[in-house]
Formats: C-alpha cells, structure tokens, sequence
C-alpha cells in the first residue's frame, strides 16, 4: 500500500486513527496497541500476503533471542557471544537469501563460465529495513542496553507501518518508550495538525515533483541513445532532484502519519544538499543508515582508533557494506566504493590544513554527489558511462533551436531541433524544487507550526495539488526497491 494512494490517505489511515483512539477512549490502551500492530501487519500483506508470515517469524525469533540476550549473565560474560552471532547471522542469511542469491548465482556463472539458472526470487518488501533495526536491536540487547520486555511494544516497533517500508531505520530507545507512554493514547489536535502539515508537504514532493524529474531521468538513463551535454546534465540532476524528492518526501509523510498518533519519529534529512564537505553530506543525508553504520559496522571495526591506514580501510568497508545494502549489483559497490573514498580523502584534506571558500566546497561536494548518484540509478556499467560520457561533452552540446543561430559559430554546438518551450514541464520541477532546497526543511516547519492561516493554506495547496495529481499517476517511491 502506498502512502500517495487514494486507499491509504481516504480509507485506511482513516480507519486506523479512528480504531486507535476509540479503544484508548474506552481505556483499552493495549487493545489500541493491538490495533496497531494488526494495521501495520495488514499494510504491510497488502503488497503480497505471502510475506506475512516471513515478517511475523522474524520479529517472533528476534525477540525471543534479544530477551535471551538482555539476561545479566549473557550481556555481563562472554556466553552471549555465540547467541548474538548466531542472531546476527541468521538476519544476514535471510537478507542475503532475498536480496543477493541472484547478485551471486550471476557473478558465479560470468567467473567460472557456468549456466547456472536464475532464481528470480521477489525481494519482499521492508527486509532491508526491519534487518538493519532488529541487528541494532539483538546487539544492544547483548550489551544490556535494551530495557523493553513487551512483545506487543516490540511488534509494534518492527512493523510500525509509518516506518516499516522504507524507514527511518529506527532505534529501540527512541521508540518503545513512546509506544508506552501515557500522553500517546490521547488525542493531539496540534501533533494532528503537525502531521497533516508534514504528510501535504511529503505529497507534494513525491506526486509533483520527484515525479516529474523522474520523467526526465528515467528518458536519459533508460533511453539507450547518446546524450549530448545538457541533456546528459539534465539527466544526473533530474535524477538527483527526484531521489532527494522522493525519499525526503516519504520521509515527511511517514513522520505526518506517526503524529498522527503522537508518535515522533527520527529526522532523516537535514538539507543535505547545502552540505560543504562529504562527511557533512553523510551527517545530513539518510541520517538514520548514517548512524546504523557509524554505531553498528565503523565502530565495531575500530573506528578511527587504530591509525590513519585502518582507519582508512574502515571507512571504505563500512561504505563497501552500505552500497551493497541499498541493491545488489556491482555499480551500488562501486557507489559505496566513491564515497568511502571522498571520505578517506576528506580526512586527508582535514589533517593536511586544507580548506576551501564555501562556494567552492559547496560546489564540489554536490558536484561529487552528482555524479557518483549517476552509478547509484543506471541499470548496468554501460548506461552509467553513457550519461558520463555526455556530461563531459563527448556527444557535443545539443542546444534548443532557438539558441542555436547565436551559437552555430562554435564546432561542437549542434542543433537539437526541439523548442524552447519542450522542457516545459521540467523547468516548472525546476523551479519548484529551488525553494525546497533553500527553504527549511518540512521538520523545521513542523516544529515551528502555529495554526494560522498561512499554515492551513500551505498545507491545503499541497494536499490538494497531490490528490489532483494523483489521478493521473501514482508511483511507487525509489526506496521501496532497496
């Protein structure tokens, strides 16, 4: 089910809402929790219900071994140890059986010359998600940080349905205590306002301009045909806009729906594309992953503390880790592979005293984001170096037929041969996403929200703008495939 769908926002956040709050109105609180937890189950079969009961089992499993986990003796000693590996093991194995069987099935047969078949095993939907936040919850467990015994608190974390797709990738000590709080189970007009804010804003972004710019970089990357310079430029920075677009404003309609029940969830986007430098990138973008691998995969493997070359090596790994999280395929390695090494490069530039004017050091990381994002969307090596290859201008530079009789005295200036007014709809995605970028962020209006008028008429343009738009197309949103 899908958060920019008429059944979702007209039928079942509706009826969700009114069912949580009616129990808790009659003093049913764990009733309403219950209710919750069936909801978020039944979002989640909505998609396939074969994969129900695969969600049901691993929650089910992953409790049972973080309570075991959580004993004093186990977190204390080192008995605990094998148990948690198996736990984490066990997470990784069935990621790795959804997510890679296919990734390694293939580089086997391209290696050793083989015809092994194909599986084609569908990735279920959320395991990317709920993997990373129950490992967090099983080490935690180890280290006697978790203090929540509650199994319908529990499945409520891990399923969630606000969160459950495509994240934030949630923590345990930010969560739980929420879901047991008493001020949670009782009606917020503010937190409803404050949600109903974030959720048009999020709709706005996904249906009107993410999709937009998804129209033009989905042409330029799947198109096949060589791109001269600016449709090539046009193509990374559609591409570039629409995820920025498409998560950020999955992220603001998850947060809009959780207040609606007076549940906060962690920000995950921070403006990062005013970033000065990558680590700050990384500090604003996807800040929930950010943290998963900084806390659960760089810190484990010793961090900084073991010199500038393990260092080194522990940044790139953990960037290794996290590209091939995001899909299995050989250009998300080699996207992790570029930014562990800007990071690296970074703490070069850092220890050597360099520094840059801010314009410069703004220009240069989002440059560098820019490009490396060209790996992170093409389907194989081939399209990747296609879009490259125009962006450096190999294909010459393709200029609206209008322009062209000013320009026809340079040689590699040709004639595109379309009118100004046919990037029409892109100019007006453009335009749109602009101020987005440069004006605070959804959370930060969230947080500062008065019920004035200029509020209401923020969100009532946006949500009504979304549902219009909605009749024509509904798409899913780009992390659902991670």
């Amino acid at each position: 089910m899908l958060f920019n769908s008429y059944i979702y926002i007209l039928l079942f956040l509706p009826l969700t809402f009114g069912g949580y709050y009616l129990l808790n109105g009659y003093g049913m609180a764990r009733a309403a929790l219950g209710w919750l937890v069936a909801a978020s189950v039944f979002f989640y079969g909505w998609w396939n219900p074969a994969y129900v009961p695969l969600i049901l089992a691993s929650l089910v499993v992953n409790y049972a071994l973080g309570v075991r986990l959580s004993g004093r003796r186990a977190a204390l000693g080192l008995r605990g140890r094998p148990l948690l590996a198996a736990g984490i093991a066990a997470n990784v194995l069935l990621l790795c059986y959804y997510k890679y069987t296919d990734f390694f099935i293939g580089n086997v047969n391209a290696a050793l010359g083989l015809s092994l078949p194909l599986q084609h095993i569908v990735l279920p939907l959320a395991l990317s998600f709920f993997t990373f936040q129950q490992i967090a919850y099983l080490v935690d467990s180890h280290r006697g940080l978790t203090r929540e015994y509650d199994f319908l608190n529990y499945a409520l974390f891990v399923t969630f349905f606000p969160q459950l797709i495509a994240g934030p990738i949630v923590h345990h000590s930010e969560m739980m205590p929420q879901y047991a709080r008493p001020r949670s189970r009782i009606m917020s007009q503010r937190n409803i306002a404050r949600g109903v804010l974030l959720f048009s804003i999020g709709l706005f972004k996904k249906v009107l301009i993410a999709d937009t710019f998804g129209v033009w970089s989905t042409a330029g990357f799947d198109g096949g045909e060589a791109l001269s310079f600016f449709r090539a430029w046009g193509t990374s920075l559609s591409y570039t806009m629409q995820l920025y677009f498409d998560f950020s404003g999955y992220v603001d309609m998850a947060m809009g729906s959780a207040l609606l029940f007076n549940i906060r969830l962690p920000r995950n986007f921070n403006s990062p594309y005013r970033a000065l430098d990558i680590q700050d990138f990384w500090r604003r973008w996807h800040m929930t992953l950010s943290r998963f691998l900084r806390d659960y995969i760089y810190f484990p493997l010793g961090g900084s503390r073991g010199g500038g070359l393990r260092t080194a090596c522990n940044l790139m790994l953990t960037f290794l880790i996290g590209g091939l999280w995001h899909g299995a395929g050989w250009t998300f390695v080699f996207w992790g592979f570029l930014h562990g090494a800007a990071l690296v490069a970074h703490r070069l530039w850092k220890l050597a005293g360099g520094r840059l004017p801010r314009w410069a050091a703004w220009a240069a990381t989002f440059g560098f984001v820019n490009v490396a994002w060209v790996f992170f969307r093409a389907q194989t090596w081939a399209d990747a170096l296609r879009v490259l290859r125009g962006m450096i201008g190999v294909n010459g530079v393709a200029v609206y037929r209008s322009l062209y009789p000013a320009l026809d005295f340079l040689p590699f200036v040709h004639d595109s041969g379309v009118p100004l007014v046919a990037g029409g709809a892109f100019w007006v995605a453009a335009l749109g996403a602009l101020p987005l970028l440069v004006w605070k962020e959804s959370h930060e209006l969230a947080e500062g929200f008065r019920p004035t008028v200029r509020y209401a008429a923020l969100a009532s343009a946006c949500a009504v703008m979304g549902l219009a738009a909605m009749q024509t197309t509904v798409s899913e949103f780009l992390y659902f495939n991670f």
